[in-house]
């Protein structure tokens, strides 16, 4: 399962590119000039880092009159870091897209935290389109151990006895969602059932090449006891002067998000992964961001505005074609006040 965990090469790679002017997995190189102009930026810091999945969550932000840029930008390594500050905060914003962007930022600038918002289905039939979730733990849950037919929940799992998977986390079987079938039939499935498997981790203070497992990562202590003072912030619920939405967007503190390598538009898997493990935003990134902090001990929290019900909705569409704009306008909101409201030197990591 090591060979599938992409961190700890990320890590490697990226101080690999700080030392090295000839970079052998990116096609820059970082030059003594680039060097230097670094060093300064870091000296006026530390920044929080403001990883951002996409252009449509990043432009809210540039736009909106509380972030103030700075004449500061470096593109490397097909990242375009941009500084600036909201209220006495200096931020770095940077778009990650789906990969491991986050440790770059880490492993070149100066960060004392990081702060991951966008927009995400809604896998919780409590809350609604438009809210914002702010979980205390995220987990990745599409990194499974497929079993083959034939085999159930007695039978031990390839490397399991080496460590490499377990039974422990649960599983989904697919012949429990069979369809047009009558009570005669075998509610059997060729595709038998998937066993969710928990991350390799290689944390910094941890011994070199010893591997630890991660499922449910928690988002730092002290961030999340700060933004629970946002539960009453006013959200917008209107697109426009004809489109509004049926109830109030509201920030909740929720308990668990999640990450998979899918994108879920499919009532079934949203109602199944909801009643298993109690998951509110579902989408693509956080896992990730999570998981880095997780290993390099740096404080982080998600925020997560919620545009679509991940199937859960009307047949006709997504909403996320209609209120994904909306959505990501309400996790800026969020994002800013959260940086508004952090002291001015933010504690050591602190997990939940």
């Amino acid at each position: 399962m090591g060979w599938r965990v992409l961190c700890l090469c990320m890590f490697l790679g990226a101080l690999f590119m700080l030392f090295n002017a000839q970079n052998a997995f990116v096609s820059c190189a970082l030059t003594s000039q680039l060097q230097e102009e670094i060093t300064r930026i870091n000296g006026e810091g530390p920044y929080i880092g403001l990883v951002i999945p996409n252009s449509f969550e990043l432009n809210p932000l540039l736009q909106n009159p509380a972030y103030t840029p700075s004449e500061n930008i470096i593109d490397f390594a097909g990242r375009r870091f941009r500084f600036g500050s909201i209220g006495d905060k200096p931020v770095i914003l940077v778009m990650t897209g789906l990969t491991i962007t986050t440790q770059l930022l880490l492993s070149i600038f100066n960060i004392e935290g990081v702060v991951h918002y966008g927009i995400a289905g809604n896998a919780n039939p409590s809350l609604n389109i438009g809210d914002v979730a702010i979980p205390q733990f995220w987990a990745h849950l599409t990194l499974w151990s497929w079993q083959r037919y034939g085999e159930g929940p007695s039978n031990t799992l390839p490397l399991e006895q080496n460590g490499d998977y377990t039974r422990n986390v649960g599983y989904l079987k697919f012949g429990d969602f069979m369809s047009n079938v009558s009570w005669g039939d075998s509610f059997d499935n060729l595709l038998n059932r998937i066993w969710y498997q928990p991350e390799e981790v290689f944390p910094v203070d941890g011994i070199p090449e010893q591997r630890q497992h991660a499922l449910w990562v928690p988002v730092d202590y002290n961030y999340y006891q700060i933004a629970t003072r946002l539960k009453k912030l006013k959200l917008d619920a209107c697109i426009n002067s004809t489109t509004c939405l049926s109830t109030t967007p509201k920030v909740e503190m929720v308990e668990r998000g999640a990450s998979a390598s899918i994108y879920i538009d499919n009532a079934a898997y949203r109602s199944f992964i909801y009643k298993k493990f109690h998951v509110t935003p579902v989408e693509m990134e956080s896992a990730s961001v999570a998981l880095i902090c997780l290993q390099q001990r740096v404080p982080f929290i998600v925020i997560r505005a919620l545009s679509d019900l991940a199937g859960g909705g009307s047949s006709d569409s997504n909403e996320a074609d209609i209120f994904a704009p909306l959505a990501a306008t309400n996790s800026v909101k969020v994002v800013i006040e959260f940086i508004k409201l952090l002291p001015s030197k933010s504690p050591k990591w602190s997990p939940m």
